[in-house]
This record gives C-alpha cells, sequence and structure tokens, in this order.
C-alpha cells in the first residue's frame, strides 16, 4: 500500500511540473478576461501544446482588464474566443493596412498590415469566414500568399484583391461595399498573414475626403462600409476568424496529416487525439489535422477521458423519440410504448400508431368497401389522360406530322424512357430545360421544350418541323423527330457533345480548352457553310435572326452545328420582318432594331460578332464594360490594326497576317450600310481563302474588291445599347419558294 501511494504522490507532483499530451500541469488559468482557454490552448509554462499554442494574459492599458493574446506571434494580437469544437477556431483582432497621401499624390504614412502571427505555422485565415475589403478612391489593392518557387511569372502562388474609385466626396454611400468608395472579395485557403500591397492613382483631388486608403481581412457578418471609414484612422483593427491544426509535421502535408488508423490505435507519440472517444480529421486548409469527440459524445477530444457520453434522453429538441428513450453509451435507444407499434422510420422518426385497435378494424373494412370505387375512380382517370394525349396529339400537327418520312414521331412513354425520366439536364433552352437521351440504337440525342401550339400556330409550326427536318447539312444540327403527345411539344435533335462555342470560348476554367488558329477557322467557315445553306441552298428563304457562339454548337471533334431556330421561333410565314425583338443583346443588327426587318444581312451581321470573338476570345462586353466591337473599331481606326485585341494563344507573328484578314472581314460584316455587307456565301469563300492562303503564303492573294476600303461601322447607343434581353422572343424567318428541281 505505501509503495502505491508512493507512486501516486511521485505523478502528481509530475503533472504539477511539466505537461504531458492530453494533461496540462496542475493549476492552469482557464480563462482569461471573458474567454475560456481550453487545452491544447493554455496560458503559461507547461500549461499548453507547445509555444505554438500558448496564450499571453495581461492587463489592458491602465484599466486592469485582462485580454487574451497570441503569445508566438511578433505583435499584440487580442483574441476574442477560442474553440476546439464543433470546429477548431480563433477570433482575433488584427490591424488595417493603410497608405496616406498629401494633395502632391506623395505618400506620407504607410503600414502593410504584416502580423506574423503563424511563426508556428498553426493558424490560417479562414476563407470561409473572411473576406477582403478595400477602401479608397482611385485605389487597388491586394494580398498574396504562397510561394510559387519560380513556376511562373509571379512570386505567389494566390493573389486576391479588388479596386474601389469615387468621383466625389459624395458618390460612396452607406452600406454600399460594390466598387464606389469600398470593394470586397472572397479570399483563397491557405492564407497565413495579413499583408498588403496597395496600387492608386489621381489622388490630389481626394485628400480631403479620402486622405488614405485602406485595406484589411474581416469577418463577412461583421462589416458593414460607412462612408466616414473613408476618414484618416490609422489605428483600426478587425475582428477575423483562423483555422488552427495540429501541425507537428511542419510543412509536409503528409507527415502532418492524420496517421493510418493501425498506427493511432497505438496513440503514436505527439498524437493530439488522446480522448478514448476522439476520432482524427484532416485540416481542409493547409495541412495538418484537428481532433473531434465520436457521434454520441461531446468534450475536448484534446484531453484524456475529455469526450464524454451524452444523454441524448435528456436532450429531445436534439435527439427525438416518440415513445420509451434509454441512454447507452455512444447512442440511445427508442422503443414504441406498450400497445403500440412502429411505422414508417421508427419511432425515432414518428409517432407510433396503435395495434390494429377496434376503429382500425372498422375503418379497413369500410376501405375494403370502397376498394371497388377506387378502382373505377382510377380507371376513369387512365381513360381521361388518354382522351387528354389524344387531344395534345391532334393540336399540336400530329396528323400531318406522322405522314412525314423524315421525322420519328415519339409517344409520351418513348421519350420518358430515351430521356430517363429527364433525368440529365445538359442546358437551358428559351422555353425550358434540354435534356440528354439515348435513342433505342445508341444514338445520343439533345431533348428540348417547342412554342406553345394552337390553332392558329398549328399550320406553322407543323411547316416549320417539316423545313428543319428537310435541311441536311453537316454544319446545321438536325431535327430528328418530335413528341407530340404533351402540352408543348418537345422536339428531338442531334446530340453535340462538346457543347456550344460560347462555353468553350467563354466557359469556366473547366470548359474554356486550347483553340488553334486551324481550329476557329475551320469553325468559321464551316458555320459560315451552314448559314450560307440557310440563305441559299434550299427551297425557302430562312432568316436565322439569332446568331451567337451559344448557338453554334460542337462536336466531339470541333464540328459546328448551327442550332436554336426553328418552330420556337417563328416568323409568318412570307413575311420578312417583325416587330418582336430579334436575337440577343451585342448581336443584334441596329437596322432591325429600327426598323424591324430581318434580313439575311441580319444574320450576316451577327456573324460578324462571332468573328471577332474567335480571333479574340473576348465576350461582347468584357472587362469594365468594354465592348468588343466598338473597340476593335477602335483599334482599326488608331492604328489600322487589330493586333492589340488578338487572343495572345494564336497571335503568333506568321499568322498576324491571317488575324488583321478575318478582323477586317468581320469589319465589313458589321457596317451600317446593310448594302455593304458581303452575303454569307461571299464570307464563306473569303475566309477559306485565308486557310489557303495560310497553308501556301500568307501574301498571295487579293482576298475581296474590299480588301483596302476603309472600314467603319456605327457606334451610337442605338446600334449597340438598346435594352434587349438575352431571354427575349426570337425569331427564324423562312419565305419558301418552290423547291428547286
Amino acid at each position: 500500500m505505501a509503495f502505491w501511494l508512493l507512486a501516486d504522490l511521485l505523478i502528481l507532483l509530475a503533472s504539477a511540473a511539466t505537461s504531458v499530451a492530453g494533461r496540462p500541469a496542475a493549476g492552469c488559468q482557464t480563462r482569461c478576461g471573458d474567454v475560456d482557454i481550453p487545452y491544447p490552448f493554455g496560458i503559461g509554462p507547461n500549461c499548453s501544446r507547445g509555444k505554438a499554442f500558448e496564450i499571453a494574459c495581461n492587463p489592458r492599458n491602465d484599466s486592469g482588464e485582462l485580454v487574451p493574446t497570441l503569445a508566438a506571434a511578433n505583435s499584440t494580437i487580442h483574441v476574442q474566443s477560442l474553440s476546439v469544437a464543433p470546429i477548431p477556431e480563433v477570433k482575433v483582432m488584427l490591424p488595417v493596412a493603410y497608405q496616406c497621401y498629401d494633395s502632391n499624390n506623395n505618400i506620407t504614412d504607410w503600414f502593410n498590415g504584416a502580423v506574423d502571427l503563424n511563426n508556428n505555422r498553426v493558424y490560417r485565415i479562414s476563407d470561409k469566414r473572411n473576406m477582403f475589403v478595400v477602401l479608397g478612391c482611385n485605389t487597388m489593392a491586394y494580398t498574396n500568399n504562397g510561394n510559387s518557387s519560380g513556376k511562373g511569372p509571379y512570386a505567389g502562388l494566390y493573389y486576391t484583391g479588388c479596386v474601389s474609385y469615387c468621383n466625389d466626396s459624395s458618390s460612396a454611400q452607406d452600406g454600399m461595399c460594390a466598387g464606389i468608395g469600398c470593394c470586397h472579395v472572397d479570399i483563397s485557403p491557405g492564407l497565413s498573414d495579413n499583408v498588403v500591397t496597395f496600387q492608386s492613382w489621381y489622388r490630389y483631388f481626394q485628400v480631403n475626403f479620402n486622405p488614405c486608403d485602406y485595406a484589411f481581412l474581416v469577418a463577412k457578418d461583421e462589416y458593414n462600409f460607412q462612408r466616414s471609414d473613408l476618414q484618416k484612422d490609422l489605428n483600426r483593427t478587425k475582428p477575423v476568424w483562423l483555422d488552427w491544426a495540429i501541425r507537428d509535421g511542419g510543412n509536409s502535408s503528409a507527415s502532418s496529416s492524420c496517421p493510418a488508423p493501425e498506427v493511432r490505435k497505438k496513440m503514436p507519440a505527439g498524437y493530439a487525439c488522446v480522448s478514448d472517444n476522439s476520432e482524427c480529421v484532416n485540416s481542409t486548409n493547409g495541412p495538418g489535422y484537428y481532433c473531434k469527440c465520436n457521434k454520441g459524445y461531446e468534450g475536448n477530444p484534446y484531453l484524456v477521458g475529455g469526450c464524454n457520453d451524452i444523454d441524448e434522453c435528456a436532450r429531445s429538441d436534439e435527439y427525438p423519440c416518440y415513445g420509451d428513450c434509454r441512454n447507452t453509451v455512444g447512442d440511445y435507444d427508442c422503443k414504441c410504448r406498450t400497445g403500440y407499434q412502429p411505422r414508417g422510420g421508427g419511432p425515432k422518426i414518428q409517432e407510433c400508431s396503435q395495434k390494429f385497435p377496434l376503429p382500425a378494424q372498422l375503418a379497413l373494412g369500410i376501405s375494403l368497401g370502397f376498394s371497388f370505387l377506387i378502382v373505377a375512380a382510377l380507371f376513369t382517370l387512365m381513360m381521361l389522360q388518354k382522351r387528354k394525349i389524344n387531344e395534345y396529339f391532334k393540336k399540336n400537327g400530329g396528323s400531318i406530322l406522322q405522314k412525314v418520312d423524315n421525322i420519328m414521331i415519339f409517344s409520351k412513354d418513348d421519350l420518358k424512357k430515351i430521356t430517363k425520366n429527364n433525368s440529365h439536364v445538359i442546358g437551358q433552352g428559351g422555353f425550358g430545360k434540354v435534356f440528354k437521351g439515348t435513342l433505342e440504337d445508341n444514338t445520343i440525342v439533345a431533348v428540348k421544350t417547342s412554342i406553345e401550339v394552337n390553332e392558329a400556330r398549328k399550320e406553322d409550326f407543323t411547316n416549320e418541323v417539316i423545313i428543319q427536318s428537310r435541311m441536311m447539312h453537316n454544319n446545321i444540327i438536325r431535327l430528328l423527330g418530335c413528341c407530340l403527345e404533351v402540352d408543348v411539344p418537345m422536339l428531338v435533335y442531334e446530340f453535340a457533345a462538346n457543347g456550344s462555342l460560347q462555353d468553350i470560348l467563354h466557359g469556366d476554367a473547366n470548359r474554356s480548352l486550347p483553340l488553334t488558329l486551324d481550329i476557329r477557322l475551320d469553325i468559321a467557315i464551316e458555320s459560315a457553310e451552314g448559314l450560307k445553306y440557310m440563305h441559299s441552298s434550299t427551297n425557302c428563304t430562312i432568316r436565322h435572326g439569332d446568331v451567337k457562339p451559344a448557338n453554334i454548337l460542337l462536336t466531339d471533334k470541333f464540328v459546328p452545328k448551327i442550332s436554336d431556330f426553328g418552330t420556337s421561333k417563328l416568323l409568318t410565314i412570307d413575311k420578312d420582318f417583325t416587330m418582336f425583338v430579334v436575337g440577343s443583346m451585342g448581336y443584334i443588327d441596329p437596322i432591325f432594331h429600327k426598323t424591324g426587318r430581318l434580313t439575311q444581312k441580319s444574320d450576316v451581321y451577327s456573324f460578324g460578332v462571332v468573328l471577332l470573338e474567335l480571333i479574340s476570345r473576348k465576350p461582347t462586353i468584357y472587362g469594365e464594360n468594354f465592348s468588343l466591337i466598338i473597340e476593335f473599331q477602335k483599334a482599326y481606326d488608331e492604328v489600322h490594326s487589330g493586333r492589340a485585341m488578338f487572343d495572345k494563344e494564336i497571335a503568333v507573328e506568321e499568322d498576324i497576317f491571317i488575324l488583321e484578314e478575318i478582323g477586317k472581314l468581320a469589319m465589313e460584316c458589321l457596317k451600317e450600310k446593310v448594302e455593304e455587307r458581303p452575303d454569307m456565301k461571299e464570307v464563306a469563300e473569303r475566309l477559306v481563302m485565308l486557310r489557303r492562303a495560310r497553308k501556301h503564303g500568307q501574301g498571295s492573294y487579293n482576298l475581296s474588291p474590299r480588301h483596302h476600303e476603309e472600314i467603319s461601322i456605327e457606334t451610337t447607343p442605338t446600334g449597340f445599347g438598346a435594352d434587349f434581353s438575352t431571354n427575349s422572343s426570337v425569331t427564324l424567318s423562312t419565305t419558301c419558294t418552290p423547291e428547286r428541281k
């Protein structure tokens, strides 16, 4: 007995003098001011998990109020809260970076915000809970993190910032942080410092109401811009959330992550998750890991015995039980009371029901009596549904279209099978979603909604379906069939695996693909061939009316297919104009906007915009509201060359001639005077000549009688600034003549 008492005494003395994993020294302070300090954090020697987690607790100035700070930081960083569960985070106050100026635009004060809070690699600034804010007029500020190790032109891996400007002292508005006086942006993960870089211009006239620029990290829900924030105040701090993790392995993510399960069981030296009922979770913000209690337990997983069983029965709001509840280790049992039985998901989900009581028996008998009535009602509903399907079929012109040889007529059930009950959405058309489907012969198709058909539209609808089905050209999306047994007809088209040219040129990084000049020329030529066919190679004169990259689909081999025309965009047969809005903003022919007349030259105008996008890889409106058309014209007016606008990916010296000629051709398509625009046949021929010129020598072809004409387009608001919606009504215009022999 004396031996064991001596051993216990030695252990007690040792724990009072030093800290081991999961056991801070005895007598450690667990609170500073109004902030709890849970382990692995601690105040004083042997009270925390090493220097990185040590918290200093000192009075604030002369008030005597105790304030916790990060002991390992190189400056005073106040701590507002510490948390180990359910997620590891620390809320601190970080200083605001600033740069001040005098009326001569000279810098008078400067601080880049550096705090170096991460000497021991424990903390990362939370990218989920913080944002980066810039205050000022005509200023840009950014922060960066990571080291590119010389791989690329930039020293850092990530750069995050924004631009703010003002015209005068009244420009900025309280509560508005969208670029005037204030801007904000999300940050990237892995950020470990507060360092800011400023760039400003035209500061001399703003020093009275905005003498300094400011930039800072701040919790997303704890900053509301006020115009008074632009005044001079160089001692600001802002609340910032920090993620923390166990990073004993240094910079090596492999050695700082959770050990393998078999290794964890042996509790390796330095392993932080020491509670029996805890688990290890890899950090999502930098290398390292953190600990949490297992399901059914709560507490501090960094302490031996720190995770304790939850009494779920005492917390009915969190752990419901519609019966008798009994707590178990790590869980709870919930059973129906005597005389009741579970239903549905069981008593943890919903109340139990009585075990077939007398009222239930009577109800069963009555329900059996009504079974026949229910069956009869279902049969009646089925007949009504069949009648409605027949009515839809007749309303949508089924009696006419079913006699057309090259159109497949699908039933409603066929369509459900083809699209697997509309399970795979691949886009949004003008009248509804577009679905991917597969025919019985494994042909992949796209299924989209057409316009709603009534008695007045039936003839137009059927004529347009027939016309589309007969347009056989490699560069026009083919209509395979339709379903007429629904209220609004569904059309089935061939499938283009690479999506639209819009996605390829201007989509996100996952869809943006490298495009050689050869591929772009092929897309331009074949798209022009498709439009030429529509304009002159069929027995009907067809005006597309909405030529744009979004309506040029690409196969897996980048073969372009003109799409999005026909029954969903009808124009009355034998008329050459419409008063409906046609096309999408940025592609609309200014002449159509003035006259309401849709011609083939309207398609030529829109195709000219597509050519500019192909060689510049810029959308019609880019940057700070720059117009692609206006900027191209400005380039030709000022330096007689579009070189500055060409996509850097293809703007190599040996191809500049070809790019210049494509740009000039596009400018001709965009001319204000309709009669000065080429037709699609000439456009296609000149593009083919450019492809030949590229293969055989760029200067050997006189490409067009217009080749040396001065190029000028109308740049008035009438041509480019009208308020047209991209979802506005778009029409296909057709004028049919007797079929050519």
